[in-house]
């Protein structure tokens, strides 16, 4: 049932000068039951209707009736509206047994294309904890998206291209030991990577001998090419064994050296457009009028940049994928970055550059401070994951549970994943061992907990899906506000996409765990009175469900035990 939909119907005829969609923007939840399930301010509407708010609220109140609301009261200059409990428990436990895996769904995706720029993290450097808000972030969207009925194309823009392999060239001309890079891909890199870097500031022919090499790779130089696909190889060798352990994949893993032969278009219709400026030996894009510094697009020696090979990239996916979406989940660090690429798109004449999106996020660090690939102090998040697991199993090694090391990995990188998406993804967050694994709280682990208790309840119970339920019988205040949560949990997957904010979902959950363990604690489940018993257990299921589905979208494991 759409209440929402209801009170919008309700009112349109009575209120002119606004429309559905300015209805909707205006209805609200009170923070207290007491005031309503909905509420409507009638501020809006007192200059249509030369009154005072409160005098419209009382006005309208009288006059508004509905079978889905038990009572249409005003409060001041608030219409506030009380859910019919009887309609919403039955609708809402029968629209969970018929979804299921699917309940919060929809389509309003309709199958159209929408890509997601994710994780991208650079070739031949570590696969730090810093590349963990992107790579989960985009995937919890990716998730969403889905879930909302859109066709996504996950995109690992690998950073596989640019002076830094020309860098990683000259370094392992000089000092490279394959034997060991084989045995130890990434930390023997990143050591060479780190002295090269270290080196060039005594030694500036370092940084020459660097662009040379780079240089000989854009032109296809055998040797050179040789090198960054080996570079390359071991690399995503070391990505996937973090990837797979997040259960995360994609559909594409085109990254910047991909579109290296794509440029030269990009860079004719720059030319043809009139756009491209000498300045300070380099080619660029003059944005002066936009407030932003010149987009660089050619060096002075002919090479090219990130933000040409970004315009070839855009130009592909809407050539290949026609999206709907072009979605970047890249740190705020880049904000310049991307307004100055949808600009250029714009000035070239392409219309979908209002498309692509921009979804930045704050930076994560540890209590010791920021990191530095190039100062080589790094923390892999391979090994924060391992950590995760270690600790996670020296909790649970006394629980009488099978397949241990299953459920170790599936609380302790669950634990991860949903620290890193509590909160807003555009604030800056410390990690916090301490606070992630506990099992109360608003952390992963509880929320998990918690449907682990259901799917253990459940089972005790005897729960058959197939059972008659008196709907009737569930008339508890805590068993509305629980099915309220229920009801509003398509709503928030909707928002979540609205707004690429995770985090909508995961406090959702633990809203819905904290208002199900209070009931739980309150209420007796598994009462002698049958028809009550299936009732009860009928709403820990839908309970169950939405916890399930909700981690689901974050990118996270459902234990049936724990």
């Amino acid at each position: 049932m759409d209440f929402k939909g209801e009170i919008i119907k309700l009112i349109e005829g009575k209120i002119s000068d606004i429309d559905e969609s300015g209805l909707e923007k205006l209805i609200e939840v009170p923070p207290n039951p007491a005031m309503g399930d909905f509420a409507l301010p009638a501020f809006s509407f007192a200059k249509t209707m030369k009154k005072a708010p409160n005098l419209i609220a009382g006005e309208l109140a009288e006059t508004l009736e509905s079978p889905y609301f038990e009572k249409i009261e005003a409060k001041g200059p608030y219409l506030n509206f009380f859910i019919n409990k009887g309609l919403l428990v039955e609708d809402v436990l029968k629209d969970v047994y018929e979804n299921k895996d699917r309940f919060g769904s929809s389509d309003l995706g309709q199958n159209r294309n929408l890509i997601i720029d994710f994780s991208s993290p650079n070739i031949a450097k570590a696969f730090h904890i810093g590349h963990l808000r992107s790579t989960v972030i985009g995937n919890s969207l990716r998730n969403i998206f889905d879930f909302l009925g859109f066709k996504t194309v996950a995109v690992n823009h690998l950073g596989d291209y640019g002076t830094q392999f020309g860098l990683l060239i000259t370094a392992y001309k000089l000092w490279g030991d394959q034997d060991a890079i084989d045995k130890n891909p990434i930390p023997e890199l990143l050591k060479l990577y780190v002295r090269v870097n270290q080196e060039a500031e005594e030694d500036p022919s370092l940084r020459d001998q660097a662009r040379d090499w780079f240089r000989r790779l854009e032109a296809g130089e055998d040797e050179a090419v040789r090198l960054w696909t080996y570079f390359r190889e071991v690399s995503l060798s070391e990505f996937n064994r973090v990837y797979k352990m997040l259960d995360i994949d994609f559909d594409s893993w085109n990254g910047e050296a991909f579109y290296s032969d794509k440029m030269d278009q990009v860079v004719k219709d720059l030319e043809d457009k009139n756009l491209l400026v000498p300045s300070e030996n380099a080619i660029v894009v003059n944005l002066e009028k936009y407030s932003m510094p010149p987009m660089l697009i050619k060096k002075s020696d002919g090479s090219t940049l990130y933000a040409t090979r970004d315009l070839a990239a855009a130009y592909y996916r809407h050539k290949t994928y026609d999206f709907y979406k072009n979605i970047y989940v890249v740190g705020s660090q880049q904000n310049l970055h991307f307004k100055q690429l949808f600009t250029v798109l714009g000035l070239l004449g392409k219309d979908w550059a209002e498309d692509c999106v921009h979804v930045p996020f704050g930076m994560v660090s540890l209590p010791e401070g920021t990191m530095s690939t190039r100062r080589g102090n790094v923390v892999y998040l391979e090994d924060v994951l391992l950590t995760a697991i270690d600790k996670t199993k020296n909790i649970i090694a006394d629980r009488d549970i099978e397949d241990k090391e299953k459920l170790a990995a599936d609380i302790g990188i669950g634990a991860v994943i949903f620290q890193e998406l509590f909160n807003d993804r555009n604030k800056d967050y410390v990690f916090d061992w301490d606070k992630l694994l506990s099992f109360e709280g608003e952390t992963g682990p509880y929320v998990q907990y918690t449907h682990a208790r259901i799917s253990s309840l459940l089972e005790k119970g005897n729960f058959n899906l197939g059972d008659e339920v008196d709907y009737s019988l569930l008339s508890l205040d805590e068993e509305f506000e629980i099915l309220k949560n229920i009801y509003g949990f398509k709503d928030t997957v909707i928002d979540a996409g609205d707004k690429y904010q995770p985090f909508f979902i995961s406090r959702h959950l633990v809203a819905l765990c904290q208002a199900y363990n209070s009931y739980y604690a309150n209420t007796s489940i598994l009462v002698d009175d049958e028809d009550l018993k299936k009732s009860r257990l009928a709403l820990s299921f839908a309970v169950k469900t939405v916890i399930k589905n909700g981690l689901g979208l974050l990118g996270m494991k459902a234990p049936e035990k724990m």
